[in-house]
């Protein structure tokens, strides 16, 4: 089997077991008690992961560069980065909640870059010379990463807005950061002692205690008296966990998006000579950082938590799209895999 073929197995293979790996976690939502269809569903994300890290194997082996020069392998490395992600951030929430909502998207990419891209999209090509650089891996691979932790970090924001039915909900726990929620609260109540939460999800209770007078905050998840429907307990934990989560990859992809934003200035000063040319995906660039740099500042400095934060993530979600793939593919630019219109 030469590689060629091999990488045409290897995608069709990775479809098939995200489409069967999706199954799997939307099932294990409706009949929670089964709980081998949730361990199915981890067990097919890892497979796919393995198998879209051989087709990029291959077709770096085959081209003789790093496998993100077109569109299709950027799809490929991005969908590895996310199911990568997803595993860990399964394996910090316990929930099949996660992989109920990054599946699909993943599931989505694979079809979109296998069965939809034209033949002379997917096939390796050798690089074109501002290609030729030590930069590609570089700045394109970090890029990449970057979509990926920000989509994955988004879609769990996503996932708090569905657990919590949109409904405005209090959480104090460490991703609220130390901004002005945080020392209001603690002004406020100045001879705070112990403050009971919702069970966590070992069946645990986080409580907000005070040592020494030195307040200390840990998890509390209240409901609005006003909500049209209580939430329950264990629904508000995993919204809790949800929200730390989401802040937490998003934290990670953050700065991963800013170096390789410096990378790609400092490689586009000794391609063309200049550090920024307003090209549509540099603007697009900017764009997501700023939105996800709002995102960080306004729940580390302002203490925003719960419903506003996840809407802004959410919000985010798209806009890395429209950065991704949006003026990629139907805009002119120096970053353009195709004119489509």
């Amino acid at each position: 089997m030469d590689l060629v073929t091999l990488q045409g197995w290897l995608d069709n293979t990775a479809f098939t077991i995200l489409f069967f790996t999706m199954l799997a976690y939307w099932s294990s939502i409706a009949f929670p008690k089964v709980r081998l269809l949730g361990g199915l569903g981890t067990t097919g994300m890892a497979l796919a992961n393995m198998a879209i890290a051989a087709l990029l194997t291959a077709r770096w082996i085959e081209g003789g560069y790093f496998p993100l020069s077109n569109l299709y392998e950027s799809l490929f490395f991005v969908i590895w980065g996310i199911t990568a992600v997803h595993l860990v951030a399964e394996r910090m929430s316990r929930s099949q909640l996660v992989g109920a909502i990054t599946a699909p998207i993943a599931m989505g990419m694979t079809a979109f870059g296998t069965l939809t891209l034209p033949d002379n999209m997917q096939v390796s090509e050798p690089l074109v010379p501002a290609l030729k650089s030590n930069w590609l891996m570089m700045h394109v691979s970090v890029m990449l990463l970057s979509y990926a932790a920000l989509m994955v970090g988004a879609l769990m924001a996503i996932a708090f807005l569905i657990v919590t039915r949109g409904q405005a909900i209090e959480l104090r726990g460490s991703s609220v950061g130390t901004g002005a929620f945080r020392e209001t609260k603690l002004r406020r109540n100045p001879n705070l002692q112990t403050v009971s939460a919702a069970p966590n999800l070992a069946g645990e209770t986080d409580t907000v205690t005070r040592d020494g007078g030195t307040a200390v905050l840990a998890k509390v998840v209240t409901a609005p008296t006003t909500a049209p429907q209580k939430l329950t307990p264990q629904r508000l934990t995993l919204a809790d966990t949800l929200d730390n989560i989401s802040y937490r990859i998003i934290g990670i992809g953050f700065p991963l998006l800013t170096i390789g934003i410096i990378s790609g200035a400092v490689w586009a000063n000794e391609a063309w000579g200049s550090y920024w040319s307003w090209d549509p995906k540099e603007t697009w660039a900017l764009i997501t950082w700023l939105v996800f740099a709002a995102y960080l500042h306004a729940r580390i400095t302002k203490g925003w938590q719960g419903r506003r934060p996840a809407i802004l993530a959410a919000s985010g979600f798209l806009v890395v799209w429209v950065c991704y793939l949006g003026v990629n593919i139907l805009g002119k630019g120096l970053h353009s895999y195709g004119w489509f219109f």
